[in-house]
């Protein structure tokens, strides 16, 4: 199945990855000052970014999650990420740089206001809240062995251990997003096992990165067995469980039917809020033809992706919530 959008789009998304690692440095000292783009009420433009899956089991009684000093919490009143009808709005990047997504054009405090406003175009249900998610990715895919010869790096600590205090300071979810090059996901996320301990930070693997033993980022689309899942997920499930968390947001990004082997044989954790999230790219036509062709929301709950540069035109508000099978969780980039 072609990716929408096309291969030229999708390879010039990949090729801004090669930037990212000196663009970090200014991450260290200072995140970056560029204003992001806004997507507010008004906002009635494009087309919306790839589907997602999710998983629809219940899961098991979670703790209630501490809520930050302003009395906002990151979970419902119940523990789950996505009780009493919640819908997620993120914004999608990595800090530093708006090379790889909104979320790093400017600092956190005027990210969090900017991505505030482009969710109240979701808000439109007064029985429904709308829970503000960072999606920080923290190892990025290289087109270059580097040091340990797995083609990524991570972001800095200090960078992510700014947003994790960001989001504990606003009652944000902050969702760390994972490109591992040739590496395991699972060796991968136990770096990040300081941060995850966190009630308010999850986990997102994204396949597109993941590179087989001769495959280098950016040249082919990665892909991930069930079984790798499944470690991870179980992983992530026993953290939590350790540590007496509440639920944890656990999404697996995805816009090819082949980026995912086996995804009859994925694990449903109860502890975790599995989110299937389609990130397809184009004209509104395009996306939803990738969304239907890959969606299962007959095991997770269903996200979807808006593109400010490469949708064309970018979907509305309005339009996301049309979609069926019905999304939860929209992110921009």
């Amino acid at each position: 199945m072609p990716e929408a959008g096309g291969r030229d789009a999708w390879g010039a998304r990949l090729a801004l990855a090669a930037v990212v690692l000196l663009l970090l440095v200014a991450a260290v000292v200072g995140l970056g000052r560029d204003e992001p783009r806004e997507v507010g009420d008004a906002d009635t433009s494009g087309d919306a970014g790839r589907p997602a899956r999710t998983p629809t089991a219940d899961p098991s009684p979670p703790t209630a999650a501490p809520g930050p000093p302003s009395g906002r919490r990151a979970h419902a009143a119940d523990g789950r990420i996505f009780g009493d009808g919640r819908f997620l709005v993120a914004y999608y990047g990595t800090g530093g740089t708006g090379a790889l997504g909104v979320l790093g054009e400017s600092d956190p405090a005027t990210m969090h206001r900017r991505l505030a406003r482009a969710a109240r175009a979701f808000d439109t249900q007064p029985d429904r809240e709308v829970q503000l998610v960072y999606e920080l990715i923290v190892t990025v895919a290289d087109g270059h062995p580097g040091r340990d010869g797995d083609f990524s790096h991570d972001v800095p600590r200090a960078v992510v251990e700014r947003y994790v205090e960001a989001a504990r300071r606003t009652g944000a979810l902050l969702l760390l997003d994972i490109q591992p090059g040739r590496a395991r996901f699972l060796d991968v996320a136990k770096r990040w096992a300081w941060a995850l301990r966190e009630p308010h930070v999850g986990l997102a693997l994204d396949p597109e990165w993941r590179m087989a033993r001769d495959e280098v980022p950016g040249r082919v689309i990665g892909a991930v067995r069930a079984q790798e899942v499944n470690l991870v997920s179980g992983w992530l499930e026993g953290l939590r469980a350790e540590a007496g968390l509440p639920e944890k947001l656990f999404v697996l990004h995805q816009f090819r039917a082949d980026m995912v082997r086996g995804v009859d044989r994925l694990v449903d954790r109860p502890g975790l809020a599995e989110v299937q999230h389609v990130d397809g790219f184009g004209t509104p036509r395009q996306k939803l033809t990738t969304y239907r062709a890959v969606a299962r929301n007959d095991r997770f709950h269903m996200g979807f992706k808006l593109f400010y540069d490469e949708d064309r035109p970018r979907m509305s508000a309005r339009d996301v919530r049309r979609v069926r099978p019905a999304v939860r969780f929209v992110s921009f980039q």
